[in-house]
């Protein structure tokens, strides 16, 4: 009689135990589709904004909640605008993440001249954008400084990196589609620089804007 109840006590602990890891997986699985999710910085393109070896996390609430499947907007809560640093899925292939800068919004003319923004033809007050090469290369050899016009369509982004002059953005290969959105960029937890192997203390807990 001892060894049986000395059994069930066992299986009641570890059910316990496999019913708080099943919980606690689904919750993990829940926030990090819905709410919020990580991501590190690879490259260069969003220079000085982001850093290479940065770790941010993403609010995929800010515009509302979405299909995981195919990105349609279930409940929307906010529309994407100007200057927002937004994770997306890369249009050439949506099995990788790219991070960039929201220029243009659905509707609006888009234009590059000698490296100045242009939006429906009026310049665009542009602060974040960093340029660190001084030749204008010609529409003729790489979109890179002279570029458009183009005008942005119905759900859709015109997004270019804040490191204009080494970004492959959409100069390159086009419009985001808002469905491709995984969400706005709002806070670095941790960045290690990989040249002076250390980490990076005054960058955590950054906001990004």
């Amino acid at each position: 009689m001892a060894d049986t109840t000395r059994d069930s006590s066992r299986k009641s602990v570890f059910r316990e135990y496999a019913e708080a890891i099943i919980v606690a997986l689904v919750l993990a699985l829940l926030i990090r589709t819905f709410v919020v999710q990580a991501f590190k910085i690879p490259s260069g393109s969003m220079e000085p904004t982001l850093l290479i070896g940065d770790h941010l996390l993403v609010n995929k609430f800010t515009y509302g909640v979405r299909n995981p499947f195919n990105g349609e907007v279930w409940i929307s809560l906010q529309e994407p605008a100007r200057y927002d640093v937004v994770v997306f899925r890369y249009p050439r292939n949506p099995s990788q993440d790219y991070i960039k800068r929201i220029i243009g919004l659905p509707g609006e003319t888009v234009e590059i001249r000698d490296k100045k923004v242009y939006i429906d033809g009026e310049p665009l007050d542009d602060p974040r954008a960093v340029f660190r090469d001084d030749d204008i290369l010609p529409p003729s050899r790489q979109p890179r400084d002279n570029f458009g016009p183009v005008t942005v369509g119905p759900d859709e982004l015109f997004t270019l990196g804040d490191n204009r002059d080494n970004s492959h953005d959409g100069r390159f290969w086009g419009m985001v589609e808002t469905t491709a959105l995984r969400g706005k960029a709002f806070v670095l937890y941790w960045s290690w620089d990989r040249e002076e192997t250390g980490v990076r203390w005054n960058r955590l807990g950054q906001r990004i804007e």
